[in-house]
């Protein structure tokens, strides 16, 4: 990565995923991502943050957004991209906010004014009126400390959240019946079919959808579509 990096044209924009990297799931470390910055501030790269899945790695808020808040106190400009239609249950409504964080300068309040006003341009032409409902739902949690208190502590920290934990699960489980390595789309068809287990038809699943309550389900009907058509 870091070599992919230092041979990118200089000044290219870099999307990074700040947490819980889909589909692989591995994540840099601290130190890790010190190195990354100083690549990236090297090559004089202009850092996208991709922040969907914050919580979903270690279960914590404020580690799952440690790389995005290191490269702003080392003073990069970037561009952050976060989402709360997974952490907050609110898929359909596709919440979450864009952030362009400035550097220091003494013309900043201009910049961010020139800012402000590209991206209402580029929010009429896309989109025009986002749905405000989910926002307003957001909002409200985000607002109120119990509320708040609540959605980071019960729903948060206290259930199942680790994405490499459920995968060491499945590669536990899977490797007990079969040499696994990715299903075909006829498998897919049939857990789809016989199991009532649903999936894009690349074999991508929602590895925080899986849970000690229905893992072993899902890996005992992996087990049967792998072994009815191999």
């Amino acid at each position: 990565m870091l070599d992919f990096l230092r041979c990118a044209p200089r000044g290219s924009t870099v999307v990074l995923q700040s947490c819980a990297h889909n589909p692989t799931g591995m994540d840099p470390s601290k130190e890790q991502w010190r190195r990354i910055a100083d690549v990236v501030q090297e090559r004089g790269h202009f850092p996208f943050f991709d922040c969907a899945y914050q919580e979903f790695a270690s279960g914590d808020l404020e580690q799952d957004s440690w790389a995005c808040r290191y490269f702003i106190e080392k003073g990069f400009e970037c561009c952050i991209a976060q989402s709360f239609a997974k952490n907050l249950g609110l898929y359909e409504e596709r919440v979450g906010a864009f952030h362009f964080i400035c550097g220091p300068g003494s013309d900043v309040t201009e910049l961010v004014t020139r800012i402000g006003s590209q991206l209402a341009i580029i929010q009429r032409a896309e989109i025009s009126n986002p749905p405000a409902y989910g926002a307003h739902v957001a909002s409200c949690v985000f607002n109120d400390k119990k509320l708040f208190a609540q959605w980071e502590g019960v729903e948060n920290n206290e259930r199942p959240s680790d994405g490499n934990a459920t995968r060491n699960s499945i590669t536990a489980g899977s490797t007990e019946h079969a040499s696994y390595t990715g299903l075909s789309p006829r498998q897919i068809l049939e857990l789809k079919e016989k199991w009532h287990i649903y999936m894009t038809e690349n074999g991508r699943i929602s590895v925080a959808g899986l849970n000690p309550g229905n893992i072993q389900c899902f890996i005992d009907a992996m087990d049967d579509v792998v072994r009815a058509w191999p």
